[in-house]
């Protein structure tokens, strides 16, 4: 079952670590199934206060992997270039199978 990293960007300090950072991260992504679906890009608010500074969406081929990348050596080494220059709120959520449905949730174990 897919996995997602979600960051919603709430300010970033675009300079030489920023650059360095979006220039290394796919190869920390790479050994483990990890690809962008979404990169900032246009968004619109239509409920509620996410923030205006953008959206970034991971996915994974599953949680198990995306915790492993998340936490990996290679990710590990370029985490401060991000952290010392972004402020993001982010979490590493479990899709859905395939065929899910939203009253599916109302059952023991969905």
């Amino acid at each position: 079952m897919s996995a997602y990293a979600i960051a919603q960007v709430h300010s970033v300090e675009f300079g030489p670590d920023i650059v360095e950072y979006l220039e290394r991260i796919d190869a920390t992504l790479d050994p483990f199934g990890g690809h962008f679906i979404v990169h900032g890009g246009t968004s619109e608010t239509v409920e509620g206060t996410w923030g205006q500074g953008g959206t970034i969406v991971i996915a994974f081929p599953d949680l198990e992997r995306a915790r492993a990348w998340w936490n990996s050596p290679a990710y590990r080494d370029i985490l401060p270039l991000r952290t010392r220059h972004m402020v993001a709120d982010i979490v590493l959520v479990d899709g859905v199978r395939a065929g899910y449905r939203a009253a599916d949730s109302l059952r023991a174990g969905a």
